[in-house]
């Protein structure tokens, strides 16, 4: 048998790294997923706004003031 560093230490990802991978990858697919719905809504939704018909907004009148029919302040 010849000695070796492999045979002696273990060069495999510990317990708590592959705890580690597994839920930081599992956060991601969490985001990925939750940014792909986002995405799809503001697309569904932009949709819709553009389909609208636009509506023209009134003109205003120039009414006057309630008080300036009595004339002038002094």
């Amino acid at each position: 048998m010849t000695a070796t560093k492999d045979r002696f230490f273990k060069s495999a990802i510990t317990t708590a790294e592959t705890k580690l991978a597994q839920t930081d990858a599992n956060a991601r697919e969490i985001l990925d997923a939750e940014a792909a719905i986002r995405a799809k809504k503001t697309e569904r939704l932009r949709a819709l706004r553009l389909a609208q018909a636009v509506v023209e907004s009134p003109k205003k009148t120039s009414r006057s003031k309630p008080g300036s029919a009595r004339g002038p302040k002094a």
